[in-house]
């Protein structure tokens, strides 16, 4: 049996085998309420590993990611699921997909470029928990 804790204020239908499991019926937040958690760019933690690395490697920081959450629309939604931290904690979270133009220097145009992000509600319903941010 693996043992897990959520820390998402989701936890209807919780898993039966932790992360990856898909969420029915989904969003589970309201897009309008993360956007206001993080309105002034310190609603958001960075919660696992591999998004501070996607984010590192973007040259970004936690405010260039709520600003990218600022962007989003309700027809961005993709999916639910849970979501692992890899330090035994799950949180229930909703993906959604950004393309937006910009300059792309390498390529001295502008490009149409699409991001991933993925992120949940902290049980408090204070914190956005990023789980990924990535192109």
């Amino acid at each position: 049996m693996v043992s897990f804790r959520i820390v998402s204020e989701y936890t209807s239908d919780s898993p039966l085998l932790g992360e990856g499991q898909k969420i029915a019926g989904g969003p589970v937040y309201s897009l309008t309420r993360v956007q206001g958690l993080c309105a002034d760019g310190t609603g958001v933690s960075l919660w696992t590993r591999d998004c501070y690395q996607n984010v590192q490697d973007l040259q970004w920081t936690a405010d260039d990611v709520a600003d990218l959450i600022q962007q989003l629309k309700v027809a961005d939604y993709i999916d639910s699921e849970w979501c692992d931290n890899g330090k035994g904690a799950i949180a229930g979270c909703d993906a959604y997909a950004l393309r937006r133009m910009e300059w792309v220097p390498a390529a001295n145009r502008q490009m149409q470029i699409e991001y991933f992000l993925k992120f949940a509600i902290n049980k408090l319903g204070t914190l956005v928990l990023t789980v990924s941010c990535h192109t």
